[in-house]
Formats: structure tokens, C-alpha cells, sequence
């Protein structure tokens, strides 16, 4: 009897089991695994009772209930929210301290179709990021921001932040936050609420579980408007953080409610579905558009055609001293690139001196998107000077080019396996007129060697940046000279054409 209880008891066990349904679980916004650390992997870094950890869940729900996680990228900042890329799957980009509006800025503007989320803390969006955060909410970019508010710099030991209470201690105010000395708290959803382009602006705290569900909601809400592509969507979320403030999970989330819920009163700052003007809406337009390579609106065919290209991508890293014309060299080739229909892009690198200091470039040409602008190991390297060869020659791609402003290598230089050709093009632009246009000879040397790009569109380029007419003709004369001189080259190193060249 007892077997046979135990039996029917098991099976109603197992028939009730089946009927229950999972209603909480792991958003699947979320990464399986966190790999930031080879233990704890199911744990994020936060510490028990901070506010990241219940924003990040509300975010992450509200991305799945949306189904927007293929069209999310996520802009994490500097500050305790710096590790967000190993937890969120979605797209993610990790930004200098307070930059986060500037990047969402171009991220959206280049990727329209995307929700864009600005995520970020008060020392880094009310201090150091003050600026780049009016001004995208003043231009009312599309883009949802997440404004998570202790009054405290968490990461960095505790210093006093821009919204640090009156009377609040900190590292930096060990007396209290002194309006006369330290001046008052910043309210940053009142401060946005007075321009005009802004669509949404909301402030919510993490105080207790009914305040908790008002900022579920505030964050679905801003979502929606990313979605739909209203406007400026900003949420600002009152947070605990229990260690910075010698508290623990519980008493923190009191002094939310009792401290800082006074200082910032929530509420809605801003509802409302901006309006442009229709004679004052941007028109976008294409590429081709701007540069006029395409049919004109009354059907005129374009001025040139759009050239076929070898190769599918091509890397280049352009240096030398300032004053050489490495970052205009890059300019020109970039901007060529545009002409000729190709994905580009040019990430200048130099010191601080106007002359003689280090300045090197890094340019990419290509028939599909740029993921990063950061060249590490170019196709093609164009050394103006001996310092900038031996400090680049050694990153370039296997049987790359490396275009060498000398008639030859230091007698102690053993070259990569790339192909050097020397081309004196200094001495070569000094006997046309002017030693300046060194960079013009390389870059007809550069065309004639690979052929990546066409003379004509460098000519056009050039005509376009020159308006003196006795330079425009030197620059014209430096790059001919450098196509010429090619046909006479010095060749060093591996003799294979390099990959993707024509």
C-alpha cells in the first residue's frame, strides 16, 4: 500500500511539475557566461546592494520584450559600469571617460537603423561628460540614455560627483559637501528639461520595489521612443551604493529614499514628441551625393565613373615629422577612397608640437564597413623619415609595401619581408619648388606602384585642397614626378607582389 501511495504520489509529483511555467529567469540579453574572470563566471563584479546590477536587469528586459537585441548597441562608459561589454550580448562599444554621448552620437548618424543606449554614471556624465551630454540632448540625437545616479565617484575610492548632497562626506569633502566652497548638487534632468529638442526625460529611483517598477517602466518607455525614432530619451535612476557609502544593501536603499529622493525629486521632466520644422529637416544624402559622383537631379551624368578596385581592403600607415604632410597625405588618400565609391577612414596620431614632433596616420580603404580605424599591421607603410621606418617597418603585412623617403636603407636596417622601394622624394620636390610637396611625390609613387587608386581622382583631390595656383601647379608636378620615378626603382626585401594589388 505504502509503494503503491508512494507511487501515485510520485506521479502527481510529476504531473503538477509539468504544469508549471518558468516566469523568472536569466534574460537572455545577458551573456551565458561572464568571461571577464576565469572564476565566478556566472557573477558580475558588482557589489552586493549596488544599483548596476538591478538597471542592467531592467535594461536587459526590457531589450528582450522589445526584440531589439539584434539592433542594440550599448555604450558603456568609464566608471563602475566600465565592465557592461561582458554581460550585455548585444553590440557593444567601450568609450573614454564622459565621451559616451559623443560616440552614440556618431554610432547612430552612421547606423540608423540601431537603438543606441548611453550608458553612464554621474562622475562621468555630470562631470567630466557635462558637455558632450547637453549638447547631443541640445541636438536632440536619437538615442536613449541611462543616467545611473549615487551622488558618489564609486570606482575611484570615493570622491565627491557633480550631484553629491549638501553636507554628504566624501574623500574629497571629508566636512561635507559646503555649497560656498564646493557649490550645489547638479539636477541634470532639470538642467535638459530647459532645451527645447529632448523627447523624453524621466528621473526614477531604486528606493524599493514600487519605485523599482515605475524605472522598469521609464526604461521600456525610452526604449520605445529609440525604437520608433522620436528623439532624446534620457532616464536618470537614483542608485544605491552600499560600500562607497559604509552602508549595507538595505540601509542604502533607505538613504535613497530618504536622502537623495528629496535632493532629486522624481517625476517626468519631459514628454513629448518634438516637431522639426519641414524647411529645416536635414536632407541626407549620399556619399556620392556630396562629392558628386553620381546623376544629378535634372539626369546629367556624373562628371567621372566609379573605378573598379583590386583589392578588397587596403591598410595604410603614413609618418614622418610635423610639418611633412603625413596627416595630409592620409586626408588625400581617404578622401580619394570617397570618390572612388569605397568605405574609409583616417585616425591622425601626433604630439602636441606644431613642428619637427612625431605625426603618423592610419588609413583604411575598403568595399565594405570599417570596423575600427586602427591600423596595426598595414598593407602599405610610407615612411617620410628614418625614425618613423624603423619604429613602423616591423608592423607591416607580410610581402606589404613600404615606400621609403630616402635613396636607400641605413646600412644597418635588415628589411621585413615586404617589398621597399627608396625614392628620394624630398630631393625630388625641392628641385620642383618647394620641399612641402615630398608628400605629393610619394603618393605618385604610392599610385603608380599599386594602383589602388586613379591618378585622375588624386589630381581632382588636389585641385580641390590647393587654391593658390603656383602651389597647385608644384603639387601637380611633385606627383607626376613620383609616378615617373617608379619605372627606375630601387627594389629591397621580398620580391611578391603584395596581396590585393593590381
Amino acid at each position: 500500500m505504502r509503494d503503491e501511495t508512494g507511487g501515485m504520489a510520485v506521479a502527481e509529483a510529476e504531473g503538477a511539475q509539468a504544469e508549471y511555467e518558468t516566469v523568472h529567469s536569466k534574460s537572455r540579453v545577458f551573456y551565458p557566461v561572464y568571461e571577464r574572470k576565469t572564476d565566478l563566471q556566472q557573477q558580475t563584479h558588482y557589489c552586493p546592494g549596488c544599483g548596476h546590477g538591478i538597471v542592467h536587469k531592467l535594461v536587459a528586459e526590457a531589450i528582450e520584450e522589445l526584440g531589439l537585441q539584434n539592433r542594440t548597441i550599448l555604450v558603456s562608459p568609464v566608471g563602475c559600469a566600465v565592465f557592461a561589454y561582458y554581460y550585455f550580448d548585444v553590440g557593444n562599444v567601450q568609450v573614454a571617460h564622459g565621451r559616451a554621448p559623443a560616440a552614440a552620437t556618431g554610432i547612430k548618424r552612421a547606423c540608423p537603423e540601431q537603438v543606441v543606449i548611453s550608458y553612464q554614471g554621474d562622475g562621468d556624465l555630470a562631470a567630466i561628460g557635462t558637455a558632450e551630454i547637453v549638447h547631443a540632448a541640445n541636438r536632440g540625437e536619437k538615442m536613449c540614455v541611462i543616467f545611473v545616479n549615487n551622488a558618489i565617484y564609486g570606482m575611484t575610492g570615493g570622491q565627491m560627483a557633480p550631484t553629491t548632497l549638501v553636507g554628504q562626506k566624501s574623500t574629497t569633502t571629508p566636512w561635507g559637501r559646503r555649497p560656498a566652497n564646493e557649490g550645489y548638487p547638479i539636477r541634470m534632468c532639470e538642467l535638459l528639461a530647459t532645451l527645447e529638442a529632448p523627447a523624453y526625460i524621466e528621473r526614477v529611483a531604486l528606493s524599493d520595489n514600487k519605485n523599482i517598477m515605475k524605472a522598469r517602466r521609464a526604461i521600456r518607455k525610452a526604449l520605445e521612443i529609440q525604437r520608433d525614432g522620436t528623439g532624446f530619451a534620457f532616464v536618470e535612476i537614483l542608485s544605491p551604493c552600499p560600500t562607497i557609502w559604509g552602508l549595507d544593501a538595505v540601509a542604502a536603499r533607505n538613504w535613497v529614499a530618504e536622502k537623495m529622493i528629496p535632493a532629486f525629486p522624481p517625476g517626468v521632466f519631459r514628454d513629448r514628441k518634438p516637431e522639426t520644422p519641414v524647411n529645416q529637416a536635414p536632407k541626407v544624402r549620399t556619399v556620392a551625393e556630396v562629392l558628386e559622383l553620381g546623376t544629378s537631379e535634372q539626369g546629367r551624368a556624373a562628371p567621372h565613373g566609379l573605378p573598379s578596385h583590386s583589392f578588397h581592403t587596403l591598410t595604410l600607415k603614413i609618418a614622418g615629422s610635423g610639418g611633412q604632410g603625413a596627416l595630409l597625405l592620409g586626408q588625400l588618400l581617404a578622401e580619394m577612397g570617397l570618390r572612388e565609391g569605397l568605405e574609409v577612414s583616417w585616425l591622425p596620431s601626433y604630439g602636441p608640437e606644431m613642428r619637427s614632433g612625431s605625426a603618423h596616420c592610419h588609413v583604411c580603404l575598403s568595399k565594405e564597413r570599417i570596423g575600427s580605424p586602427l591600423v596595426s599591421h598595414p598593407d602599405v607603410l610610407i615612411a617620410m623619415n628614418e625614425i618613423s621606418l624603423r619604429k613602423f617597418a616591423p608592423q607591416v603585412a607580410a610581402h606589404g609595401l613600404i615606400l621609403y623617403n630616402r635613396e636607400a636603407l641605413p646600412g644597418d636596417f635588415s628589411p621585413p619581408e615586404a617589398r621597399v622601394v627608396c625614392i628620394p622624394a624630398s630631393e625630388i620636390a625641392d628641385k620642383l619648388g618647394s620641399t612641402k610637396a615630398a608628400n605629393m611625390v610619394l603618393l605618385g609613387a604610392l599610385l603608380e606602384e599599386t594602383g589602388c587608386l586613379a591618378t585622375e581622382t588624386a589630381l581632382r583631390a588636389i585641385e580641390e585642397k590647393v587654391k593658390r595656383t603656383e602651389l597647385l601647379e608644384t603639387n601637380r608636378n611633385a606627383l607626376e614626378a613620383g609616378r615617373q620615378f617608379v619605372d627606375v626603382r630601387v627594389w629591397t626585401g621580398a620580391e611578391t607582389q603584395p596581396d590585393g594589388f593590381a
